[in-house]
Parts: C-alpha cells; sequence; structure tokens
C-alpha cells in the first residue's frame, strides 16, 4: 500500500481549538481506516508546519479524499507527498535507463 507524509497547518478554527487535538486525531485514524488505509504517525512540529502525519492508503484517490475531507473541517490545511519507502527504492532505480 502506497505511504504519504502529510504536512499539516492549522486554521485560525483550528488552534482556537488546539485542546480538542486528541479527539481529531482519534477521528482522523477512523477517517484513514473507513478509506482502506492506516495513520502510521501524527507528529506536533515546530517551524513551517505545525503537524506532519505518515499515512498509508490503497491510492491517490483515497489520498484526495482524505485529505479533502479533513481540510473541509476547517481546523487544517494539508499538502500531501506520496512518500516510497526504502524497500521501494531498487524497483524505482531499476527502470531507470
Amino acid at each position: 500500500m502506497p505511504t504519504y507524509i502529510g504536512l499539516l497547518n492549522f486554521t485560525e478554527q483550528g488552534v482556537k481549538t488546539v485542546k480538542d487535538l486528541p479527539a481529531r486525531i482519534s477521528a482522523g485514524r477512523q477517517a484513514f481506516e473507513s478509506n482502506g488505509g492506516k495513520l502510521h504517525n501524527y507528529f506536533l512540529t515546530m517551524g513551517q508546519y505545525d503537524a506532519v502525519v505518515v499515512f498509508e492508503v490503497p491510492d491517490d484517490e483515497a489520498a484526495a479524499v482524505i485529505a479533502l475531507s479533513t481540510a473541509g473541517l476547517g481546523n487544517l490545511r494539508t499538502t500531501s507527498l506520496r512518500a516510497f519507502t526504502e524497500a521501494e527504492i531498487p524497483g524505482i532505480l531499476g527502470q531507470l535507463p
């Protein structure tokens, strides 16, 4: 299953309700599972992004559904990156000319 990294920034609403974050993370885990995926890690971060998540979902469409539905709640903005695991790297490199 493809791995993704989500870069999250809280909106003003998300900051005002930050104490609800544990419940939002739990709801996010359920959203990933209902779309056939898994939220592996949620990290609060310092710097350009407020949080980073590492997750797996079956395909790009499922990643888009989760990102759009989560952002639609109004607490955060997301940037999703497709991440290739160390195990996937040889297959990618093997296709180079």
